[in-house]
């Protein structure tokens, strides 16, 4: 059993305002910048995340994989839609794997549902990665709290004859 995200890029990147933003000055910057979020995302959940991009509209498009970690980027072929690739992708996945959605289209997270997947709005999507990455934070704040100090680690049998080596310097 595995658990899958599959995000359609271009409508997260269209519901989050600050990847729109970034979009509207530089659709590449945008793309990588959702592929780094969604990369640590990805590790620290321990899930293959696999996001979904169209490439219908350009002309000659084949379909395009591009691998990181444990994310995976697709571009779409020539008249193929993000939807479509994500249907037939659900539907060649084992029965018994976790499979979750990530769009705003609602049309598609009828048809996403109907195949057994489960869908999360890009807003919830943003929720859950702000909440992974407090988690994160905090993880790595405590990690830096904790000293590692021979006090900490050693017996005081074992640190007593220490001291008595330094002092006999």
């Amino acid at each position: 059993m595995r658990e899958y995200l599959i995000v359609d890029g271009y409508n997260i990147i269209n519901a989050w305002e600050d990847l729109k933003e970034l979009g509207n000055e530089n659709l590449e910057l945008s793309r990588q910048k959702l592929i780094e979020i969604l990369v640590e995302y990805a590790s620290f959940k321990g899930i293959k995340v696999i996001i979904v991009f169209d490439a219908y509209l350009v002309k000659g498009a084949r379909n395009n994989i591009q691998n990181y970690r444990n994310l995976e980027v697709v571009y779409t072929k020539e008249n193929q839609t993000a939807d479509s690739y994500i249907e037939k992708f659900i539907s060649e996945l084992r029965k018994n794997d976790i499979i979750k959605v990530a769009t705003n289209d609602w049309a598609e997270q009828q048809i996403v549902l109907g195949k057994g997947a489960s869908r999360i709005s890009a807003r919830e999507l943003k929720f859950e990665i702000d909440f992974a990455k407090q988690k994160i934070r905090k993880k790595t704040e405590n990690k830096k709290i904790q000293k590692n100090t021979l006090d900490s680690i050693l017996d005081k049998e074992t640190l007593s004859k220490l001291e008595k080596i330094r002092r006999s310097r």
